[in-house]
C-alpha cells in the first residue's frame, strides 16, 4: 500500500483485466438498418408493384412508386439511426482521471488504465474512477444519488468493510463522487466488473418494448397485405378464365395493389405524431421517439421515482424542538433555547466555507438558521473556529471548537440516540438544567416517532465552561431535535390525483427506505386505497410458482423501496405480462436499464443524468410529474386523430378498389389508371388524412379510462363504417363514369377523367364525415380544424392544374372536362358527404 504497484506489473494486469472503461458495443451497420426498412410488408408489395410496372414499360408509374418507397424508407432509416445512445453516455462516466501511487510516487493517469490493485487517492470533488475498497479515510462522504437514487450523501469509513451490509461502507463505487473528506484505497473491480458496469449491462439487455401503435399498424398492415393478395389473384384468375388478355389482367392486378395500399399511411402517422411531438415540446415535455407520443395515450401504470419526480431533491428543514419549548415552525419566533440550537446549525459543520458545501443536509441546516434571521458570516466572525472534530461514524456525532470572547464553545451534532446519551444536561433558556433517563427516552420516543414518518433525525448540543476538560463527546448540555425532509414537490399531488382520474394506475419505486418513501406517497396521494403496505425490493421477485395471493399483492401495492436496478426491472416487466403499458420516470444512472425497458421511459431534464435522458423515449424539461398527466392527454388524442385520418385513407382506397374491381367485373375500361391512383393516394388523400392529424381532439379525452391494451386500431364498428363510404364513394363515381360512356361524342379518356375527377371530390368532401357521431352537424372538431380547410382549398388548387395543365394532365391520361362533366363531378362529388351526414344525424338521435 505504501509504494502502489511496480510499473513492470502493469502491462500483465492489463493484458489480464483490459481497459477500465465500458466496453462499447456492436452498433449496427447503417446498411443493415437500411435493409431493415424493407421488412415491411407494405413496402414489399409496392417494391413488386414498381418491379411490375418497369417491367410492363409504364416508367412514370414506377418510377411514382419508387419516390414512395423511398419516403417512407427514409424516415424509418433516421428514426431507427438515433436509437441505443445511452451506452455512449454510460462510457462518458468513464473518461476521467484518477490519482495513483505507484513505484512509491503519485501519478496522474487517465483511469481507463487503471487495474485491480491500484492504489488510488480521493478528497472532496473526485468522481470515483473504479470500484475501491477503503485502507484509509478521513470524514469521508459520497454521493451516490446515481446509482441508488437517495438524495443524502452516504458515510463512509475503513471499518464499514467489517461488517455485513453495511460492507458498501467501506467500499467506493465508480461514477459517484466524494462529497466530503479525503481516501486511500485499492482498486477491487474494474470496467464491466463495477457496480455502473453492471447497470451497463442491464441497460443492453433491456430490450425496448413495441409500442402499441406499432403493433396495432403492423396487425392492419397484415391484413391488407393479405386481402390485396386474395383480391389480386381471384381477378387474374378469373379474368384469365373469361378469355381476356394474362398479360393485361396482370397490370391490372397491380392496379388494384396500388390503389388498395394507403401510401400516404406512413407519412401521416410520423407527421401526425410529430406534432404531437411539437405541442408536447411547447410544454417541457421532449420526444425522443415517434412512437411514445401515441403510446402515453395508452399508458394504464406510471412507474415514479421518489427523489427529484415527487420531491425536490433538497433537504429542508421542516421542525426545530428545544427543551424550553417545543416548536415546529422553523421560522417561529426564537426563544433563548432555540437561539443556541439554530447557533449550532450554523457553525457546526464540516468543512472551511458554508457557502461552498456540497452535503444537502449541512446546507439545509445553515438554511434554516438563515431563515430564522441568523448572519452565518455574523456568527463566524462572533465564534471564530478553533478546530474540528470530523464526523466519527462509529460515535456517529461530530463537533467543531469555537472561540467567543475569552470563553470556548464545543458544538456538537450527530443522531439522537447518540448525542442524548453523552448529555447530562439539557438547555432551559440561558441556562442548564439536569436531564435524567427518563427525559432521554421521551426525546428518544419522539425523535422515533418523527423518523416513522420519513424524516431524517438530528440531535444537538454543546457544552463551555469546567465541561470543556472532559473528553469531546462527554457532559454535553442537550439543546434539542432538528427534523429534515426532501418536501414534496408543490404540484406532486394535483398531478397524481389527475393520473388517478384519468384511470392510471401510479406507482412509487425508489432506492429509499420503505418509511421514507410511504411518507412522501401518502403526502401525494398516491398510497391512498391501497390495502398493502411498502414492499423492498429483495422481497418482490416475480417467481414463475408465484401464488395468486402474491401476484394479487404486486399488482396493487404503490409503494416500491430499496429498489435496485434489476428490481425495477422485474418490476416492469412483471406488469408487461400481466397486461399493463407501462410508463418510468426517473433521472439516475440507477434507472436507465428500466427507462429503456418500460413502454416509455420519462427522464428528468433538470436533474437527470445524461445516460438517463439517453435512455428514455421522453425528457421533463421541467421535472414536473403534471407534464406526464398533460403528455398522457396529448397521446390519447393522438391516437383519436390516427384512428380517425386511417378510416378515412381506408375508406378512399377501398373505394379505389372497388371502382377498379367493378370494372373488370363489367368488361368495361378501367375507371382508374395506377399512376391516377397513385396521385389520389399521395395528394389529394393526404392532405385532408394530415389535417385531421393535426385536430386538438376532445376536451374530456383525459376523464376516460385508458384504452384496453389489445384493443386493434379499428374496431368492427370502424371497418363497417370504412365499407359503407366506400360503397357510398363508389356508387358515386360509377353513377358518373357510366354517364359518362354514354357520351357518344366521348372518347374513353374522358369517361375515365369524369371518374377520377367524382372520386377526388369526393374523397376531399369526405373528410366531413370523420366527425364523432355525437358530434353537432356544424359544430365539431373537425369542422373547427383550420388545417382541414386549407387541406381542401390546397387539394381543390392541385385537382385545377392535373386537368389545366397540359403536362400534367398528359402524365396523368386526363381530358378537358366541358361544363356537363363539371356538374356532374361537383353533383356526385358531393353526394357521399350528404348521405353520410344524414346516416350520422339519424345516428345521433336514436
Amino acid at each position: 500500500m505504501a509504494n502502489g504497484l511496480s510499473s513492470a506489473e502493469i502491462p500483465a494486469l492489463q493484458a489480464t483485466f483490459g481497459p477500465n472503461r465500458l466496453e462499447e458495443s456492436k452498433t449496427k451497420p447503417l446498411w443493415l438498418i437500411l435493409a431493415d426498412q424493407f421488412k415491411s410488408l407494405l413496402t414489399l408489395l409496392l417494391v413488386a408493384a414498381s418491379a411490375l410496372s418497369f417491367a410492363f414499360g409504364d416508367f412514370a408509374e414506377g418510377l411514382a412508386i419508387v419516390v414512395v418507397i423511398i419516403i417512407n424508407s427514409t424516415i424509418g432509416f433516421w428514426a431507427e439511426h438515433k436509437a441505443d445512445r445511452s451506452m455512449a453516455a454510460l462510457r462518458q462516466l468513464g473518461r476521467t482521471t484518477a490519482r495513483v501511487r505507484r513505484d512509491g510516487q503519485v501519478h496522474i493517469i487517465p483511469a481507463e488504465t487503471l487495474v485491480p490493485g491500484d492504489v488510488v487517492l480521493l478528497e472532496a470533488g473526485d468522481i470515483v474512477p473504479a470500484d475501491i475498497s477503503l485502507a484509509e479515510s478521513t470524514r469521508l462522504q459520497s454521493d451516490e444519488s446515481l446509482l441508488t437514487g437517495e438524495s443524502v450523501p452516504v458515510d463512509k469509513s475503513v471499518s464499514g468493510s467489517e461488517t455485513g451490509e453495511p460492507a458498501k461502507a467501506g467500499k467506493l463505487f465508480k461514477g459517484t463522487s466524494i462529497t466530503r473528506g479525503t481516501a486511500t484505497g485499492w482498486v477491487a473491480a474494474i470496467g464491466r466488473q463495477t457496480e455502473l458496469g453492471q447497470i451497463a449491462d442491464l441497460a443492453e439487455q433491456a430490450q425496448g418494448s413495441v409500442s402499441p401503435l406499432e403493433r396495432r399498424l403492423g396487425k392492419l398492415t397484415e391484413q391488407l397485405l393479405w386481402i390485396v393478395l386474395i383480391l389480386m389473384v381471384l381477378l387474374i384468375v378469373f379474368g384469365i378464365l373469361a378469355g381476356r388478355d394474362s398479360l393485361m389482367m396482370i397490370k391490372t392486378g397491380v392496379a388494384l395493389a396500388v390503389a388498395a395500399i394507403p401510401e400516404g399511411l406512413p407519412i401521416v402517422a410520423t407527421l401526425a405524431l410529430a406534432r404531437g411531438m411539437w405541442r408536447l415540446a411547447e410544454r417541457n415535455a421532449l420526444i425522443e421517439r415517434l412512437s411514445a407520443v401515441e403510446t402515453l395515450g395508452s399508458v394504464t401504470t406510471i412507474i415514479s421515482d421518489k427523489t427529484g419526480t415527487l420531491t425536490e431533491n433538497r433537504m429542508t428543514v421542516v421542525a426545530i424542538e428545544t427543551p424550553d419549548g417545543p416548536q415546529g415552525d422553523t421560522k417561529a419566533a426564537a426563544t433563548p433555547g432555540r437561539e443556541r440550537a439554530l447557533r449550532v446549525c450554523a457553525l457546526c459543520f464540516s468543512g472551511d466555507d458554508a457557502s461552498h458545501l456540497a452535503d444537502p443536509m449541512e446546507r439545509a441546516l445553515i438554511d434554516a438558521a438563515t431563515g430564522a434571521g441568523f448572519g452565518v458570516e455574523a456568527l463566524e466572525a462572533d465564534y471564530p473556529r478553533i478546530e474540528e472534530e470530523a464526523f466519527d461514524p462509529d460515535l456517529r456525532m461530530m463537533a467543531t471548537r469555537h472561540k467567543h470572547g475569552e470563553r470556548e464553545l464545543l458544538l456538537v451534532k450527530g443522531a439522537p440516540e447518540a448525542v442524548l446519551a453523552a448529555c447530562t444536561q439539557k438547555a432551559a433558556g440561558t441556562s442548564n438544567s439536569p436531564l435524567d433517563q427518563g427525559e432521554r427516552e421521551i426525546w428518544l420516543s419522539r425523535a422515533e416517532d418523527m423518523a416513522s414518518k420519513g424524516h431524517r433525525m438530528l440531535a444537538l448540543a454543546e457544552k463551555t465552561g469546567d465541561a470543556l476538560h472532559q473528553p469531546c463527546y462527554e457532559e454535553l448540555t442537550f439543546l434539542g431535535l432538528v427534523c429534515l425532509e426532501d418536501p414534496p414537490r408543490a404540484d406532486a399531488a394535483a398531478a397524481v390525483r389527475d393520473a388517478q382520474s384519468a384511470g392510471i394506475r401510479v406507482v412509487m419505486a425508489t432506492g429509499d427506505n420503505a418509511r421514507t418513501a410511504t411518507n412522501i406517497a401518502e403526502a401525494v396521494g398516491i398510497h391512498q386505497g391501497s390495502a398493502f403496505p411498502a414492499l423492498e425490493g429483495d422481497t418482490i421477485a416475480p417467481r414463475e410458482d408465484a401464488t395468486t395471493e402474491e401476484r394479487d399483492r404486486l399488482l396493487n401495492t404503490a409503494i416500491f423501496a430499496r429498489m435496485t436496478p434489476r428490481h425495477k426491472l422485474e418490476l416492469i416487466d412483471f406488469l408487461q405480462k400481466n397486461g399493463a403499458v407501462v410508463a418510468m420516470t426517473g433521472d439516475g444512472v440507477n434507472d436507465a436499464p428500466a427507462l429503456k425497458k418500460a413502454d416509455v421511459g420519462i427522464a428528468m431534464g433538470q436533474r437527470g443524468t445524461e445516460v438517463a435522458k439517453e435512455a428514455a423515449a421522453m425528457i421533463l424539461r421541467d421535472d414536473a410529474f403534471a407534464s406526464i398527466v398533460m403528455a398522457v392527454q396529448q397521446g390519447r388524442v393522438i391516437f383519436s386523430n390516427i384512428r380517425k385520418f386511417v378510416i378515412y385513407l381506408l375508406s378512399c382506397n377501398l373505394s379505389e378498389v372497388l371502382v377498379v374491381t367493378l370494372s373488370i367485373l363489367m368488361g368495361l375500361p378501367l375507371a382508374l389508371l395506377p399512376l391516377q391512383i397513385l396521385f389520389l393516394n399521395l395528394v389529394t388523400d393526404v392532405f385532408p388524412a394530415l389535417a385531421l392529424g393535426f385536430g386538438k381532439g376532445d376536451s374530456e379525452i383525459l376523464h376516460r379510462p385508458p384504452r384496453p391494451k389489445n384493443e386493434g386500431l379499428l374496431q368492427p364498428r370502424h371497418w363497417q363504417a370504412i365499407v359503407g363510404y366506400a360503397l357510398l364513394m363508389t356508387a358515386s363515381v360509377y353513377t358518373a363514369y357510366l354517364w359518362a360512356l354514354a357520351q357518344p361524342d366521348k372518347a374513353p379518356q374522358y369517361a375515365g377523367t369524369v371518374a377520377f375527377m367524382t372520386l377526388a371530390t369526393g374523397q376531399l368532401w369526405h373528410v366531413f364525415n370523420m366527425r364523432s357521431r355525437k358530434a353537432a352537424l356544424f359544430r365539431n372538431q373537425v369542422m373547427a380544424n383550420i388545417y382541414v380547410w386549407l387541406a381542401i382549398v390546397l387539394c381543390l388548387g392541385l385537382l385545377a392544374s392535373a386537368s389545366l395543365v397540359p403536362t400534367l394532365r398528359s402524365v396523368l391520361s386526363l381530358s378537358p372536362l366541358d361544363l356537363s362533366g363539371l356538374q356532374v363531378v361537383l353533383g356526385l362529388g358531393l353526394a357521399p358527404l350528404i348521405v353520410g351526414q344524414i346516416a350520422k344525424q339519424l345516428a345521433r338521435q336514436r
